[in-house]
């Protein structure tokens, strides 16, 4: 008689969890934050609620986690290496860099995998502050931290003034893009992009 191989409780358990990060981000596009609940991500995931609460306390964290999770796929995706921290290059041409990232997150905005469920998680932490400080402080301040980062090198390279506040800084490309994907104000595109690149770097006055 030959024995079988136990089963791998490892990859049972990232089976699972796969399952319920795609039925996580897939209900909260399909019916928004408020009616997505972990009886249904566990319904949905084929899993029992039970599973859920073993790893997570709340459906903000399993959907939290599971916003994380696609960014980091789609980042190993492009090239970077699993376990990595990302940063925005640094090729000795700010606006170049700039425009770059910023063209990368267009892209990833149009995503329809992204776009569903980063609409609701930022729609739904406009009304509960405790999701928003979450979403601020997982998803949102490590973003804008890279931007930080390459401001600063920009600064010590002297291509940004000394006194510049690269948090600040940031706000003149970042928030605009925000704002009109947010609230529909207008289409965000490449063009749309460079362009606040270059009124940020270069201001409106004549030249």
């Amino acid at each position: 008689m030959v024995d079988k191989p136990a089963p791998d409780a490892t990859r049972r358990s990232e089976k699972s969890r796969r399952a319920i990060y795609a039925a996580a981000l897939a209900l909260v596009a399909e019916v928004g934050y408020p009616k997505t609940t972990v009886e249904g991500i566990a319904a949905r995931a084929g899993v029992g609620k039970q599973t859920i609460y073993r790893w997570w306390s709340s459906k903000a964290d399993v959907l939290l986690e599971a916003f994380l999770d696609l960014g980091e796929q789609a980042a190993q995706a492009a090239g970077a290496e699993p376990g990595q921290p990302y940063g925005i290059p640094d090729t000795g041409d700010l606006a170049a860099d700039l425009r770059a990232v910023l063209r990368a997150t267009v892209d990833e905005l149009l995503d329809p995998r992204f776009e569903a469920p980063s609409r609701a998680l930022a729609a739904e932490g406009l009304v509960n502050e405790e999701l928003g400080r979450r979403f601020v402080a997982r998803l949102l301040e490590p973003q804008l931290q890279l931007y930080v980062d390459r401001l600063r090198a920009a600064q010590a390279a002297g291509q940004v003034r000394p006194g510049i506040d690269p948090r600040i800084a940031l706000e003149l490309f970042v928030s605009p893009l925000a704002q009109r994907w947010l609230q529909h104000t207008g289409p965000i595109s490449y063009e749309y992009t460079d362009t606040l690149v270059d009124y940020a770097l270069y201001g409106l006055a004549p030249r």
